[in-house]
């Protein structure tokens, strides 16, 4: 659910309707080295506490990251977060300009579109071995430069009142087969993202055909009826709840189970056959002004306390397996299992930002839907 231009919002802002219910008391000590940090830790939370802000360039939601901030500065009195909410493209393309041209940038990038954020890290990335690293998977972790920090499975969202229960998908082969059987009942009624527009898309796309080996059997299918492509999570599911679309794909579980437990319309299903895994990757900028407060940021994004936050409170998974949640790792597995398809933070999330390459890709996967 973007936002189609870049908004900054100083924390102080960002609380909105959370206040009353995510308010959090800085403990005790709340500016102590936590338990099992190194032993100058402290020196680094001084040193944080001077620069008293972190500017965080971010794809998420600033409604979803509210209750994160809010505990982040409890935590640590005196430091700031200054959110910027942009959409995928925009923070790509701003973050390199202000690279480019020495000015003013964000400390921190925090990006859902894992391949332009890996491309971002691998450019401009500073190297740092988080006190929490060894808390979370291999995978999540790219040469202590890069950090996947959540842990968000991909789904179908339905209507509820137009798609029988028995219907209902639950392998990407069932979902073709029931579209291409029905064209005329599904004719302009499946939505996905455009793989052109959105950056989230077009990786998940690339991640499908890598998952799959008749992915394009799936995609002649789902396209038999005429594919309506969005650039927004939020338009599609809005579309599909009010029964102008009737099923949708490769939706994000997080904003899709949100949204589902308010709108008694929209249904969510998960794939068993291979469900994709999303996680939103981070890192701090070589060039970051307040490298202390972002070192600090990052740690507590990957830590106990911020994922116990971000699964919880924020409603995006956590990519540890401690938090005692059904909504991180060992609670997801334990419904999913060997379904789960995480997408891996390493380099191979960078094949197609070649432009030739990704312009075939495209070209590919609009001639097999018919766009």
């Amino acid at each position: 659910m973007r936002h189609p231009s870049s908004r900054t919002h100083v924390s102080t802002l960002c609380a909105l309707a959370f206040a009353a219910s995510l308010a959090v008391t800085a403990p005790a000590g709340a500016q102590s080295a936590p338990k099992g940090y190194p032993a100058d830790y402290q020196q680094l939370i001084d040193a944080a506490k001077k620069e008293g802000k972190v500017i965080v360039y971010s794809t998420t939601d600033t409604k979803a990251a509210a209750p994160v901030i809010q505990d982040f500065e409890a935590l640590y009195p005196g430091i700031k977060v200054e959110y910027n909410d942009m959409n995928s493209t925009e923070l790509y393309s701003r973050y390199i300009s202000e690279q480019a041209s020495g000015s003013n940038s964000g400390d921190v990038v925090w990006s859902s579109a894992m391949d332009s954020a890996l491309k971002l890290a691998k450019d401009y990335a500073l190297t740092y071995k988080s006190a929490e690293a060894g808390k979370v998977p291999a995978w999540s972790v790219w040469t202590d430069r890069a950090y996947g920090t959540t842990f968000e499975p991909t789904v179908f969202v339905y209507n509820k009142r137009l798609i029988k229960a028995d219907e209902v998908p639950t392998t990407h082969a069932a979902l073709a087969q029931l579209v291409s059987s029905q064209a005329d009942r599904f004719k302009n009624k499946v939505t996905t993202y455009d793989v052109e527009k959105s950056a989230v898309g077009f990786m998940l796309a690339v991640q499908d055909s890598r998952n799959d080996p008749k992915y394009h059997d799936f995609l002649r299918g789902v396209g038999k009826a005429g594919l309506v492509v969005q650039s927004s999570t939020g338009t599609m599911m809005e579309r599909v709840s009010s029964g102008e679309n009737l099923i949708g794909y490769n939706i994000l579980g997080s904003y899709a189970e949100t949204r589902a437990k308010k709108d008694p319309g929209l249904g969510v299903a998960y794939a068993t056959d291979y469900t994709l895994v999303l996680s939103r990757i981070a890192f701090i900028g070589k060039t970051a002004k307040n490298k202390n407060a972002a070192k600090l940021w990052l740690d507590y994004l990957l830590s106990q306390r911020g994922q116990g936050v971000l699964a919880n409170k924020a409603e995006l998974a956590s990519v540890r397996d401690d938090i005692g949640s059904s909504n991180d790792v060992a609670g997801l597995t334990k419904k999913l299992g060997h379904a789960l398809k995480p997408i891996p933070v390493n380099e191979s999330l960078l094949d197609y930002l070649d432009q030739n390459k990704r312009l075939a890709f495209i070209k590919d996967w609009r001639g097999a839907v018919g766009k």
